[in-house]
């Protein structure tokens, strides 16, 4: 692939072998490592870092001074806000480093999900397609699809509609209820802890 059909910010590193989309955008003092997969229009911030055999899906934003370490996946529309935190390890040690893909936990965070401000994922935990995670928050379990998820630990706090308006439904783990986007018009349905767009 040529180079003009990305761009790299001539401060930037990117390693060899990387693999990069047509129309994304990598800005100033980032580095990306060996092994990386990026999708097309993607946007990456200054100050950022890619770890090795990372894979990221079309129409990422990864804001300033984040670190996607080896282990984490993202997929198409996901955003990473500003300084928010990926782990892939449980239990660091400095004088003991745990190096290699044999000790690194997977995350996956899944389509349009958005990542606030200085939150972070500890890692071995799956992020539900168009979830939100408040900033500051840090998630120390799965979430579900649709989710609002705020706190420390991270806890249940609503539901999110695709465009990222909040929704009228409750957190009740047992209810069923319906209810329609005040700003988009979507639908959705609510079993228990299952929402889906009707």
């Amino acid at each position: 692939m040529s180079d003009k059909e990305y761009f790299v910010h001539e401060s930037s590193y990117v390693d060899d072998p990387v693999e990069i989309g047509k129309g994304t955008k990598i800005w100033h003092f980032s580095h990306v490592q060996s092994g990386t997969k990026i999708g097309e229009k993607c946007s990456i911030g200054q100050n950022v870092n890619i770890g090795n055999n990372v894979t990221i899906g079309n129409n990422v934003k990864i804001q300033n001074n984040v670190s996607v370490y080896e282990g984490v996946e993202l997929e198409d529309y996901v955003f990473c806000g500003p300084s928010m935190v990926f782990t892939n390890i449980l239990n660091p040690r400095s004088e003991f480093p745990q190096r290699g893909t044999e000790f690194y936990i997977k995350t996956l965070v899944k389509k349009s999900a958005s990542l606030g401000a200085n939150s972070t994922i500890v890692c071995g935990h799956t992020i539900g397609k168009y979830a939100f995670v408040a900033a500051g928050s840090v998630v120390t379990k799965n979430t579900p699809d649709y989710s609002l998820v705020m706190g420390n630990p991270a806890r249940l706090a609503g539901w999110m509609c695709a465009c990222g308006t909040k929704l009228d439904m409750s957190t009740n783990p047992k209810s069923e209820e319906s209810c329609q986007c005040k700003k988009c018009g979507r639908k959705y349905d609510k079993k228990g802890l299952i929402v889906e767009e009707i």
